[in-house]
């Protein structure tokens, strides 16, 4: 039994060092989590990580909710709130500190510089949450092809993100993918 307790701590102390750069939110930061535990410690695998994060995006609540399915996973109830309170404790802690000290410097010259610089850490940070997901769930030639083709049209036009969800359901509902 002395293995539980250390996963439950390294879950735990990895999770909260990861909320602590969660710019952009816990999706931001889905690489780290997949190379903690797919990579390294091999507590789930690729298709299991994949499935999860779409159960939790499909469920009602907060979208958060993965962290709890991965912990879950990995060490039943003690796991899933573990992880579930080491991944919202230090970056909700952050989020408060900070808005209480820049909340009278909204307007200022390096509140501005700091929105900006911060806004294409976020991105990065989605686009490497995006690649990750699809090595895990893209196991076909159309399926990838798909995925592409959904990345294209979100980036280059306006269409509202449902659509392509609905396509790429209506796709998979025909067999295509």
């Amino acid at each position: 039994m002395e293995g539980a307790p250390m996963m439950l701590v390294e879950l735990a102390w990895h999770f909260a060092l990861v909320s602590a750069v969660s710019f952009g939110g816990a999706t931001a930061v889905i690489p780290e989590m997949h190379r903690f535990l797919v990579e390294q410690h091999h507590w789930i695998d690729d298709t299991t990580f994949a499935a999860l994060f779409a159960i939790s995006q499909a469920s009602p609540g907060p979208n958060v909710l993965f962290v709890a399915l991965f912990g879950w996973q990995v060490a039943g109830l003690a796991g899933a709130l573990v992880s579930t309170l080491a991944m919202c404790g230090p970056s909700s802690l952050f989020a408060l500190a900070f808005e209480h000290f820049t909340g009278a410097h909204r307007d200022t010259r390096w509140m501005t510089v700091i929105r900006r610089a911060l806004a294409p850490v976020t991105i990065g940070l989605l686009m490497a949450t995006g690649a990750t997901l699809a090595r895990g769930a893209d196991h076909s030639a159309a399926t990838i092809a798909l995925t592409i083709a959904t990345v294209a049209v979100g980036l280059r036009t306006r269409l509202n993100p449902l659509w392509l969800i609905g396509a790429g359901a209506l796709i998979g509902a025909l067999g295509y993918a």
